[in-house]
């Protein structure tokens, strides 16, 4: 009961600097940046594709040769580049999506809370320290990583999002899981 808890109280924690990060800070601004084109551009991208679909140009059709591949490398150095993930319906039911953004912290921490229950020897600074080698862990191998490949632009947001969220976790469970009953 006593790691039920603490996951629960934990994922409502992530979910709360998630909800802060994405809509009163506003960290995640540079990833979502406003045109005043943007209508035309979604009329004429409405035009150019027949589905959803993520897509990076300049790239090649699958199965182009490795000959092809560093043919066009070489060609698009120092010109622009785009990754767009193409929807052809907005669909924003934000209670579903905040459900399974709660079942998924859950799990997280639920997770988490298993990992280091088996700790033979624990406390306050272990659980923390572990909280927060896990968010780094998440945001080398989530946001970093992709970062490295296609440059983004809310990359200190994420690290933000990871490394205070799973802190301020880990400042819970320290307290939760190491307290003596009294």
């Amino acid at each position: 009961m006593k790691i039920f808890i603490g996951a629960l109280v934990g994922s409502i924690i992530i979910f709360v600097c998630q909800v802060l990060s994405w809509t009163i800070l506003d960290l995640h601004r540079p990833a979502q940046q406003y045109t005043p084109k943007q209508d035309s551009i979604l009329s004429y991208l409405s035009t150019q594709f027949d589905s959803s679909g993520g897509y990076l140009m300049p790239t090649l059709p699958k199965g182009a040769s490795m000959s092809e591949s560093n043919t066009l490398m070489e060609k698009s150095k120092g010109k622009p580049w785009v990754q767009l993930q193409y929807h052809t319906s907005l669909d924003a039911n934000m209670s579903a999506n905040m459900v399974k953004n709660l079942v998924t912290n859950f799990i997280m921490v639920l997770f988490f809370c298993w990992i280091i229950s088996g700790y033979t020897v624990n406390n306050f600074g272990k659980t923390f320290l572990a909280s927060i080698f896990t968010g780094l862990i998440v945001f080398l191998h989530g946001a970093y990583t992709t970062h490295i490949w296609y440059v983004t632009f809310d990359l200190g947001a994420h690290f933000a999002d990871y490394i205070i969220s799973w802190g301020i976790t880990g400042i819970w469970l320290g307290w939760w899981l190491n307290r003596t009953k009294v």
